[in-house]
């Protein structure tokens, strides 16, 4: 079964989903007492969010003996990568560089376009902290 792009991005919207996703990048596979202990949250909001993470096809686990060690599903990490590089708009298919093969100008026209999307999400986040303060008093 193939999870659609956009239920990937709602499973990885949560910070603490993404904090395992990192931890397991970075240590290999561990288990729910281990990563609780390490993010600072309960074993068992662990386990809701490793679920989530499992049923999105992100990490997966094989059972040994009572120990149930979690890793990261490497390909579809890969699949996730893909799915950034097709939605990028600076052109860097996922190298951090821009296009070389644009001429300038149009390289030019093209961080014009994502400074212009930049400032724009900067203005909404900043429009709904302010939403967010109001309602605080």
């Amino acid at each position: 079964m193939k999870i659609e792009p956009s239920e990937i991005f709602k499973v990885l919207s949560v910070e603490t989903r993404v904090k395992i996703i990192e931890l397991l990048k970075g240590q290999g596979p561990l288990g729910t007492k281990d990563i609780a202990a390490t993010i600072g949250i309960t074993t068992a909001a662990v386990s809701q969010h490793l679920k989530i993470l499992k049923q999105a096809g992100l990490v997966r686990s094989e059972r040994k003996g009572y120990w149930i060690p979690y890793s990261i599903d490497e390909k579809a990490m890969e699949n996730c990568r893909e799915i950034l590089n097709e939605v990028c708009t600076c052109g860097c298919q996922g190298t951090g560089k821009f296009r070389e093969s644009e001429s300038e100008r149009s390289n030019l026209e093209s961080l014009k376009k994502y400074e212009e999307e930049l400032r724009n999400e900067i203005s909404a986040v900043r429009q709904r902290l302010k939403e967010l303060e109001s309602m605080k008093r």
